[in-house]
């Protein structure tokens, strides 16, 4: 470990080998000394699940040179947990990022993503946090336009701090011609979903998930404005969800036994 370094944790819900990992661990390599504590598979979807029915396994592994490493068989959620107790053995790390997640997590998505929810795990945990994700699904995505945004979001980060309670969730628009950075808030967008039904040999019906991304959001101040124009797109998040603005409705309601 480089003294005088922060400590990163890298996290993410595509597992530890995505290519979007490593990308996010040779930015992070730069700026700290970095653990990582991945899914050992695919985790997408998951949004905040945990792992309570069977037992966790936490190995450690070498995939990169100089990265201390660890795969885990539970949730990205587990993994932030697991890194917190287990691998900083309650010393917690100066920052958390999640990603580089293959597909865009703006709008809606953030509630489903696997993401998304480390971030929101490692801010639970009082460590800034920020999860990054790139408009490509794709095994092969290229993801090298994306780092110098993450390096300059990341320093910002760790030199300014984010209040109590909030983390960033940024997103990237695909390809090299990026125009700059939106400081956003979530659109107001979500799937129209749908389920494709088909039959199986025993003659048994199955479904697969399908639908359509509808925005019913046209403000110029949001994520899916920025992607759709070329901006990277970051959005303060909370994981408090209380509707303040609805409790002095609520109080005016006759709930009088």
């Amino acid at each position: 470990m480089k003294k005088n370094k922060p400590t990163i944790l890298v996290v993410n819900d595509d597992g530890i080998t995505a290519p979007g990992i490593k990308a996010l661990i040779e930015v992070m390599q730069g700026i700290g000394n970095v653990v990582v504590v991945a899914p050992d598979g695919p985790q997408s979807g998951t949004g905040h699940a945990i792992t309570i029915a069977k037992p966790l396994r936490l190995d450690k592994v070498e995939l990169y040179e100089g990265v201390e490493m660890y795969k885990c068989s539970g949730t990205p959620v587990d993994c932030v947990k697991l890194a917190v107790n287990k691998v900083f053995k309650g010393k917690k790390p100066d920052l958390c990022v999640s990603g580089i997640n293959h597909g865009l997590n703006n709008s809606i998505n953030v509630l489903y993503s696997g993401t998304m929810s480390a971030a929101v795990e490692g801010a639970i945990e009082s460590i800034p946090s920020i999860g990054f994700s790139l408009d490509d699904f794709g095994h092969d995505a290229d993801f090298s336009h994306c780092k110098k945004y993450i390096e300059k979001i990341t320093n910002q980060v760790l030199k300014n701090g984010l209040g109590l309670g909030t983390l960033l969730n940024v997103n990237f628009p695909r390809g090299a011609a990026i125009k700059g950075i939106k400081i956003c808030r979530q659109a107001n967008a979500k799937w129209a979903e749908e389920f494709d039904e088909r039959t199986d040999p025993n003659r048994r019906s199955y479904y697969w998930l399908t639908g359509v991304f509808q925005n019913n959001d046209h403000g110029e101040d949001t994520d899916v404005w920025a992607l759709d124009n070329g901006f990277v797109s970051v959005v303060p998040v909370q994981f408090d969800m209380t509707a303040h603005h609805a409790i002095p409705i609520l109080n005016t309601w006759d709930l009088e036994m």
